[in-house]
This record gives structure tokens, sequence and C-alpha cells, in this order.
């Protein structure tokens, strides 16, 4: 047995040494997998504090638990902040002082967690207005995987407009990975956002959502070609859908000039690659994509909580 596994580490230090498009080997440390998910569940605590812990949480010393909830996150945050500089720093970074750049970093993320909440709570709010089904908010909480999904969005999208690197997406995959809902950090989602079911959603990296949206599982807001691969770094290439706008199960929108518009509905499997204006009706019919505007009796049902 020794001698094989001599021989098998021989080969795979030739491996290295011939493929080295898919090695990290005497570079700079990257975020770890591990570190960053956990990372992500303590968020999650501080978010709905007395929903993610195993213990009861109480107004009675609750300042201590937040604070020291507070400094064990910075403690692990910012060391994987300095990871992610050291491997893309911004433009703009003195290189010799990048230390300094994760500590003020991890405290201007953590500083934003209040503004995060304040949205979130339109998220829930949301989900509960919009799903008959839902008992009440601590359900919603607990079990719909659509706001696990848009509170981690929520939270990576932060530290990507800060210019981290590898650690949103880290976060967002690993909601993927729990919720089957893919969102990208870059995304720009508005308020009152609600993913019924959720299963299969995927929102692309330029995606710009209004508020009031509401998509069903399925839907994919996506790019229509990325044959240009990075040639088309950092264009459009996302719809944008604006308010007050539902999508329904197995849609797939896309294109970055494509504009959904605001209290327009679109139906369930339609392929749109095309911009619809405000209140429209989209729909397959003996099988061709309609567009249609609402009727005035049709947007008075809505506007009145209409199934």
């Amino acid at each position: 047995m020794t001698k094989v596994l001599n021989q098998l580490t021989a080969r795979l230090l030739d491996s290295y040494a011939e493929i080295g498009a898919i090695n990290h080997i005497d570079g700079v440390n990257l975020p770890d997998q591990q570190t960053v998910a956990n990372l992500t569940r303590q968020l999650l605590q501080l978010l709905f504090p007395g929903y993610f812990q195993q213990l009861t949480v109480s107004d009675g010393g609750l300042a201590g638990k937040i604070s020291a909830a507070l400094d064990d996150i910075a403690a692990q945050l910012r060391p994987e902040i300095q990871k992610s500089l050291d491997y893309a720093p911004p433009a703009d970074a003195d290189v010799d002082r990048l230390d300094t750049a994760a500590q003020t970093l991890t405290c201007e993320f953590l500083g934003r967690l209040p503004r995060v909440r304040e949205i979130l709570v339109t998220d829930v709010e949301a989900a509960y207005d919009g799903d008959p089904a839902a008992t009440g908010l601590d359900e919603i909480i607990l079990a719909y995987p659509g706001l696990e999904a848009i509170a981690v969005q929520r939270l990576a999208h932060e530290l990507q407009k800060l210019k981290i690197a590898l650690i949103p997406r880290m976060m967002t995959e690993w909601a993927h990975s729990r919720t089957g809902i893919d969102i990208h950090p870059g995304a720009e989602i508005g308020a009152h956002f609600f993913i019924d079911h959720g299963t299969g959603v995927v929102i692309g990296e330029t995606t710009s959502i209004g508020n009031r949206v509401k998509i069903y599982h399925g839907v994919t807001l996506g790019a229509k070609s990325t044959s240009g691969g990075q040639e088309l770094r950092g264009t459009k290439r996302h719809p944008t859908i604006e308010d007050d706008v539902t999508i329904y199960p197995g849609a797939t929108i896309l294109g970055g000039r494509t504009v959904i518009g605001a209290g327009s509905t679109v139906g369930g499997n339609v392929f749109l690659l095309n911009s619809v204006p405000p209140h429209s009706l989209v729909y397959y019919e003996e099988g061709a994509v309609l567009v249609k505007g609402k009727s005035p009796a049709m947007m008075e049902f809505e506007q009145g909580g209409g199934i």
C-alpha cells in the first residue's frame, strides 16, 4: 500500500505541475467556505433574534448577547475580508494597509445590519400578505426558503457593494444549496419582495427588481447569451422588473434591455426576450406569446386583493 500511495503522490504532483489552472498553491489565502457558512448562520441569528437559536432569547441580558455575538462575528469576518482583499484588492486600496482596510470594511458592513432588517421586515410582510397558506410571521421566518434566500442575498449584496470579492458569492451559493434558489449578490432588489415556493428560481447578477414584486418557483431572470464570455463582464445582461409585477411559475425572462413594465403579470412558462409596457398581461395561447393590456376590471380586482 505504501508503494502505491507514493506512486500516486508523485503522479498528483506531476499533475499539479502540468495542470495549473485549478491549483491554488503558493498563492494568497482564500476565504474559507466553512467559516463563511458559519458566519452566514450567525448573521441570520442577528437579523432574526430568537428564531435561529436553540435557546430562548429574552429582553433581559439581550444587549450583552448581541454585543458578544457582534464581537464573535467581527473576529471571524475580519480575517476573511482580509483574505478577500489580498486576493482582489480594490483599485484605490493601499496594499500596504489592507489589514486596516479589512477592519474598516468589517465595521462598515456590520453597521448596515439595522438597515438590512428594515427592508427584510417588508419581505416578511409581503410573504404573509401574498400567501393565504401562511399562518403567521413566525412560520414564514422559520419555514419559507424564499425568505432565507432573500435574507442571505441582502447581506451578501451589502458586501458586494463594498467591493469585497468571493465572500458574497460564497454566501449566496450556501443559500442556494439549502433552498434551491439562486440569487446573485449583485442583483438589485426592492422592498416587499416575495418568492413563493421558490425551488428553481434563478436571478442573475445585473437583474434589477422594483418594489412589491412577487415571483413563483422555476422563474429565471437571466441573460440572453453568455457566448461573449468575459467580454460581457460589467454589462447589463439581465432584465429589469418594475414595481408591482407578478411572474408565474416557469417563466423565463432574458436580456439586459428587457423591461417588464410596472403592474404587469407574466404567465406561467412564458419565454420572453422583449420588453412589455406597464400593466401588461403576458401569456401563451396556441403556442404563441401574447401581450395585451390589462382591463380596468382586472386591475381593480388585483388592487383589491384578488387571487
